[in-house]
């Protein structure tokens, strides 16, 4: 039995054991606080004390319960800071972000399914009409509630679309990153379309629902979405909403303060299946005393036990290591605030206004944490507070059920070294070379072939792919074609033409005197193929050559033929602004292309032959085992450098935004053992530029001042200050915004010293260049490229070949 098989079953065995309990006859407390050491719950407020001094978050309400029982409640610290100083109280009104998504949307969801309205693997579309378009038909109820969809994290906010209709509109126009089924990816948009379904089944809008079938009946009165006025003097306010331009609204109309923070949910006129409720810590403990009660809380029943025990129990497909309950998170990169000692079969949420919910059915515990953490100025952080207390109010209890006592288990991410998780085994990745290898090189059966090749063309067991097609008995090699940086890879210059050693063949350049194969190196070739690794940034030249090449191919009825490689950066995420038609060239073939574009070189050979209706006999070899989601570190084939400044997965995964600013007059690190990785100038503070570009809090990257002397290219055998880059999270980590934020911060620091406008023929975007020039929020900046993104993500999908 698999690690993930392991930990599904005893997830289900703790829930049911739980569930069991519940229906015996509980005997009588000794005490209010029976199974509970009070003394250790003391620990909580110095923890959140700490946070608040180390300015993580302004306040908090934390309450603790077990059973029917609340065990400890407590304020902490300020409810605002501005623009005056108030206190925290216990009725304290919270924004809870997405914890919307289980306490009124899941919920009321599954009211609907207990009543026989909505089943589970309903399609979406017998909904929504028209939402089958772009491969969505098969698309359930339950897989926008595990988050297994393949929809992406959110709809773009680039253009300034308002309305609930117009949500649900872009939702229907959604191309899925993936298969359902395929890979968990935590979507608002899953949720948004949840709260939909309710409106359309019901007949009411999600909050009239929810207050109709959930709040009122339990009591829950201080929760709903759009707080009145009357209420929001008792709300604690977010961040302001002057820099992004939201609508500032509430009594001090500078701060978010009744107002819900997510910006989707607020063109969404504040109700979302995803974000918009508000309530209190109070509450709150009410909802998980019902969930703790199989449903029922004074008297009142808002669902069944079996529809409690079936929203709870792990429903993610098998051997997903994100194991999630429907709605719920049980186990996954989310639930960190479940804290050290709380057992698998417990389950929660959090909001990322800085709330949480953590219930334990088999001891009976819940933990309620609610801060605003965004207030003042959106930079707090309780993720490890949150544990914390997660951790010592399970450390508070003094007894066990005999069940939890056989039975515990804690989850692997809990075990693993550093806390993290190895990632989930797969296939190795055979890459077009290998593919062809294996069918006998029958493609080329018959053919006079030239290869467009470099050093990166290898199979899997490094045989190289001129080796291998110059020794195929039934194929004839008949020329050899290098790229930007040569055959070796090593040049970075104009690339001669010179005769390869060991096959004696001519080796004719598309980086010197020419970019095109020419009349004369095309004599006597019937098939062309192409063997190239390329890097996922639109700069990077190998997609041009082939583009080119595909042109020149078409003109001379010469098929082509694309060995396929992955995508190292992987092939789900998009970024970056379109391309300017001015910037249009060698460093930039397609306009509407950003700079990061999640696609092979087989897959954009599809799209240039198409789009520019270039007629090549095209072939594309694809990959075999390859997942878009898969970053070159999981494919189990070797790194060869690219390029000779591309020597590792660190420095193409900030290279699109790095890269993007290079042809300024700042250093990218060329000629330093760590290219792409830092950055500087002579002229540069590099102290002050780290220290302004850590108060960004960009996220997954952190930075420390350098000093660094290049022995080549730019700034060669010149000291230089700058900055190193540290990634600490590659999946929250948004390449071009990095360099949008380096270009920012150099342009305040040093203005016009820092020669930005150089950096147009890469970054692509007059206008973004002129925006950060002028001082905008690079935020503000990066958030305008939605719309690009989202019109290349449509005009990619047909053109995908691997899910």
């Amino acid at each position: 039995m698999t690690l993930a098989m392991r930990r599904t079953a005893v997830l289900i065995s703790l829930m049911f054991t739980a569930v069991a309990l519940d229906g015996q006859q509980a005997p009588p407390q000794r005490s209010a606080v029976a199974g509970i050491d009070l003394h250790r719950l003391e620990a909580i407020e110095p923890l959140v004390t700490e946070a608040i001094a180390k300015k993580n978050l302004p306040g908090a309400v934390v309450m603790v319960g077990r059973g029917d029982k609340v065990v400890y409640e407590k304020p902490i610290g300020n409810r605002a800071l501005m623009p005056k100083v108030e206190p925290m109280t216990l009725d304290t009104i919270f924004d809870l972000a997405s914890l919307t998504k289980v306490v009124a949307t899941t919920t009321s969801v599954m009211v609907l399914v207990e009543e026989g309205r909505v089943r589970l693997n309903d399609r979406v579309a017998s909904f929504i009409p028209g939402f089958e378009r772009y491969g969505k038909g098969d698309m359930t109820v339950r897989h926008l509630l595990t988050h297994v969809s393949g929809l992406r994290p959110d709809v773009d906010l680039g253009d300034m679309w308002t309305g609930y209709d117009k949500a649900i509109e872009l939702a229907i126009e959604e191309v899925p990153t993936s298969a359902v089924n395929e890979r968990f990816v935590y979507s608002d948009i899953n949720f948004f379309l949840l709260g939909d379904i309710v409106r359309r089944v019901s007949g009411k809008p999600l909050d009239v629902f929810a207050r109709e079938r959930i709040f009122k009946p339990l009591g829950m009165n201080d929760t709903g979405f759009n707080p009145p006025p009357a209420l929001h003097t008792r709300i604690a306010p977010t961040e302001s909403c002057t820099p992004y331009g939201w609508p500032c609204e509430g009594p001090d109309k500078k701060m978010l303060r009744g107002v819900v923070h997510d910006p989707t949910a607020r063109r969404m006129a504040g109700v979302a299946g995803h974000a918009g409720l508000f309530s209190t810590a109070a509450d709150l403990s009410i909802f998980a005393r019902m969930l703790l009660n199989n449903g029922s809380h004074g008297g009142v029943r808002v669902l069944a036990p079996l529809t409690v025990a079936r929203m709870i129990a792990p429903s993610t497909p098998p051997g997903e290591r994100n194991v999630r309950g429907l709605g719920w998170d049980m186990d996954s990169s989310f639930s960190a605030n479940r804290g050290e000692l709380l057992p698998l079969g417990s389950f929660g949420h959090t909001g990322f206004t800085g709330t949480s919910l953590w219930i334990d059915p088999a001891t009976k515990m819940f933990v309620v944490f609610m801060s605003n953490r965004l207030h003042p100025e959106g930079k707090g952080d309780v993720t490890p507070l949150r544990a914390r207390v997660a951790t010592v109010a399970a450390s508070a209890l003094t007894e066990l059920p005999p069940a939890v006592e056989r039975s515990a288990a804690w989850s692997a991410r809990d075990l693993a070294p550093s806390g993290t998780i190895q990632a989930v085994p797969t296939a190795p990745v055979s890459s077009g070379i290998d593919v062809l290898r294996a069918d006998g090189f029958a493609l080329l059966r018959g053919r006079r072939v030239g290869l467009i090749t470099n050093h990166t063309g290898r199979a899997r067991d490094g045989s190289t792919t001129i080796d291998l097609l110059h020794g195929a008995k039934d194929a004839k090699l008949v020329a050899l074609f290098s790229p930007e940086h040569g055959i070796r890879g090593i040049l970075d210059a104009k690339v001669p033409p010179e005769k390869h050693d060991k096959t004696g063949l001519v080796i004719h350049s598309l980086y010197g005197e020419t970019r095109r194969p020419t009349d004369g190196m095309l004599a006597g070739i019937d098939t062309l193929v192409l063997d190239l690794q390329d890097i996922g940034a639109r700069f990077y030249t190998y997609m041009t050559t082939m583009a080119y090449v595909m042109e020149e191919a078409a003109k001379r009825k010469i098929s082509v033929v694309v060995l396929d490689r992955v995508n190292p950066v992987n092939g789900v995420d998009i970024e970056g602004p379109a391309l300017d038609k001015a910037a249009v060239g060698f460093t930039g073939y397609f306009p509407a292309m950003p700079i990061r574009h999640g696609m092979t070189l087989g897959e954009l050979a599809k799209l240039f032959n198409a789009e520019n209706k270039i007629g090549a006999d095209l072939t594309v070899v694809p990959l075999k085992n390859w997942r878009r989601d898969q970053w070159f570190d999981t494919t189990g084939l070797p790194w060869i450098n690219p390029s000779p400044n591309m020597r590792n997965l660190l420095q193409a995964t900030v290279y699109p935004g790095v890269g993007a600013i290079e042809g300024t007059n700042i250093s990218v690190g060329r000629g330093t053992d760590t290219p792409f990785e830092q950055l500087g100038a002579p002229w540069i503070d590099g102290v002050k530029l780290a220290e302004a570009l850590n108060a960004r809090k960009i996220p997954g990257i952190s930075f420390y001042p350098v000093r660094f002397t290049p022995t080549s290219s730019k700034y060669a055998n010149e000291e230089c200050q700058g900055v190193f880059l540290v990634i600490t999270d590659r999946l929250a980590l948004r390449p071009v915004r990095l360099g949008a934020e380096v270009a920012s911060a150099i342009s305040r620091l040093h203005g016009a010293q820092f020669q930005l406008e150089a950096a147009e023929r890469l970054f692509g975007s007059k206008e973004g260049l002129a925006r950060i020039r002028a001082g905008e929020d690079p935020a503000a900046v990066t958030n305008a490229w939605s719309a690009a993104e989202a019109r290349w993500r449509l005009l990619r999908a047909k053109y995908l070949l691997y899910r």
